[in-house]
């Protein structure tokens, strides 16, 4: 594992999306050395989409940490997903590969029912993965492009979470990861943001539909956070100063988000529900 928060200083820009973080330099950082687990997630299931890497992987090895096993929607990155596995056993949990597309609703509806089928339950759903492509003027943002991201980015949420709810119980959880980007201007990720503003608006008027359940709702808000996406979507000089608009003057690493996802996932959080966590270095938002 690595061991140090930094911002990236020798970038390397990739080619094609979702990235793969085997190749990223330097690594991003996926938990803490010094993460102190307190069995918070001891006999809980979990899924998370898009959890082979960046964000996801955080927080899937922060689950495990906790003592939950883990199932792992991914696209195409083996090299990643099975990483990804390794780390899990490694911690003694299981861990189940799931490789698919999530802008197919027939996939995520069968994803769900695989986690079944392989761990008898779910408690924790994550809808996390995403894609962006920006595009300065929006007259380039083409009919494929938009349809490809809203069913990517807030579709499958919602197939997730139709799907997960038949077998979703009492004290179970999903939690949503939007973006700073929902709450303020990004000029160049039009489609992108529209999307993170769905998945806010998606999370709290889910969470307040399935109150009598009681199953909560919430999310978390990165701000730039230094995954694959990012060196699979920019451009170098983007890649380079990526994170040094914030407070805190640099980009955040998925090993500072994994603990917020586990916070919302545990008996912690019980009495929080349509709310979203902002893990973003600095920047002041509203809701």
């Amino acid at each position: 594992m690595e061991s140090t928060i930094k911002s990236p200083e020798v970038p390397e820009k990739q080619d094609k999306q979702p990235g793969i973080e085997a190749e990223m330099s330097p690594r991003p950082e996926y938990i803490k050395a010094d993460y102190k687990a307190a069995g918070k997630l001891n006999g809980k299931t979990a899924l998370v989409t898009g959890g082979d890497s960046g964000i996801g992987r955080a927080a899937s090895v922060h689950f495990a940490s906790e003592g939950a096993d883990v199932a792992i929607v991914y696209l195409n990155e083996d090299v990643d997903a099975i990483e990804t596995r390794d780390i899990i056993t490694s911690l003694g949990r299981k861990c189940l590969l799931i490789k698919g597309d999530v802008k197919e609703s027939a996939f995520c509806k069968n994803a769900v029912k695989q986690t079944i089928d392989e761990f008898g339950k779910l408690n924790i759903l994550v809808n996390n993965a995403g894609m962006q492509i920006p595009q300065k003027d929006p007259k380039s943002i083409d009919e494929e492009q938009l349809i490809d991201t809203f069913r990517t980015n807030i579709f499958a949420y919602f197939n997730f979470a139709n799907e997960a709810l038949n077998y979703l119980h009492e004290g179970d959880v999903i939690i949503n990861t939007t973006s700073v980007t929902a709450y303020r201007s990004s000029p160049n990720l039009i489609d992108y943001s529209s999307t993170k503003g769905a998945i806010t608006s998606f999370t709290r008027s889910l969470a307040t539909n399935l109150v009598d359940r009681k199953i909560r709702v919430n999310a978390v808000a990165p701000g730039p956070v230094w995954t694959p996406l990012i060196v699979a979507t920019f451009d170098e000089e983007k890649i380079k100063s990526f994170g040094s608009e914030t407070a805190m003057g640099r980009a955040g690493q998925p090993s500072e988000l994994g603990p917020a996802y586990v916070f919302l996932a545990s008996d912690d959080s019980s009495f929080i529900t349509g709310q979203v966590i902002h893990v973003n270095g600095g920047e002041v938002v509203n809701g």
